[in-house]
């Protein structure tokens, strides 16, 4: 990377996941492996629901794309991991390191609003099964998804279009296998104020608002199910809160490991622990969302 001002900037190199050489071929068959349970699931599911007319609800509407976004998302990333661990330099242009932040920000955005459109769906099917088809119309499928995307270009383009503002004029190298905002302003040489707080506010409203959605649609999912007569036996209690279960452990993994990287200032974060972390809701909740929220 040559150094100076932004302009000058041609590329980056990224250190990877982990600079062990013992280590480099069990991860990288580990998450090649990950990768191709990743990509196969989520084709079979999207082809599944394509296919079979029986499916062609509501609730596979939203599991399509979901699988969808899923698929886009290990695209966007995976690929770059592997190849962190078969090159001795991973070095990557400035303008591949844009396009990478900027659709990675998109497909992680999209994925916490879809999760939240999901759980509200469940809602509405378990505590309202009589205006199900009223509410959740497919005109307002098209409306929720349409708004998710758009927040997500929305959100996309803010983060990226504020990074270009940002000079970078360090001589290093990234210590993270692909490139995300806290990894970006890290080697700043001028102020990333505004893009900090940028970080924190779309953090909050993709993260917080989100999870507080699917928080409170499953407490009233809950709530219901303790409430429906017929369901009295422990049998059947038991089989209803292990469909919820399932999606809630899916979604508490992925934002949990998603607010523990952006939701604490850098100054107190580890970059270490970062990667680690980013790994969940990166590489791990892409390939269970398929099997997990079905």
């Amino acid at each position: 990377m040559a150094a100076g001002n932004h302009s000058t900037v041609t590329e980056f190199i990224l250190a990877g996941l982990t600079e062990t050489p013992e280590l480099q071929l069990p991860l990288f068959l580990f998450f090649l492996g990950v990768c191709v349970v990743t990509v196969l699931g989520n084709l079979s599911m999207i082809t599944m629901i394509r296919l079979s007319s029986h499916l062609h609800t509501s609730m596979y509407y939203f599991l399509s794309s979901l699988s969808f976004i899923d698929l886009c998302y290990s695209i966007v990333i995976t690929p770059k991991m592997l190849v962190n661990f078969v090159t001795e330099k991973n070095i990557i242009s400035y303008p591949e390191c844009m396009t990478q932040l900027y659709f990675f920000l998109i497909f992680a955005i999209a994925e916490c609003h879809m999760l939240a459109a999901m759980a509200y769906d469940h809602y509405i099917a378990i505590c309202s099964p009589l205006l199900y088809d009223v509410i959740v119309s497919p005109e307002a499928r098209f409306y929720l998804i349409f708004g998710i995307y758009t927040i997500s270009l929305v959100c996309a383009s803010a983060h990226t279009g504020c990074i270009f503002r940002v000079h970078f004029c360090k001589f290093d190298v990234i210590n993270h296998y692909f490139f995300d905002l806290p990894s970006l302003l890290n080697f700043s040489c001028s102020s990333t104020y505004v893009n900090e707080l940028l970080v924190l506010i779309f953090s909050a409203f993709t993260i917080l608002a989100p999870s507080l959605t699917i928080l409170g649609s499953y407490v009233f999912i809950v709530a219901s199910i303790l409430r429906i007569l017929h369901i009295h036996s422990t049998e059947g209690r038991s089989k209803a809160f292990s469909m919820c279960s399932s999606h809630i452990l899916a979604v508490t993994i992925f934002y949990g490991s998603a607010a523990f990287r952006y939701l604490q200032p850098s100054s107190v974060s580890s970059m270490d622990q970062g990667k680690v972390s980013s790994v969940f809701y990166n590489i791990i909740v892409p390939m269970l969302n398929p099997r997990s929220i079905a």
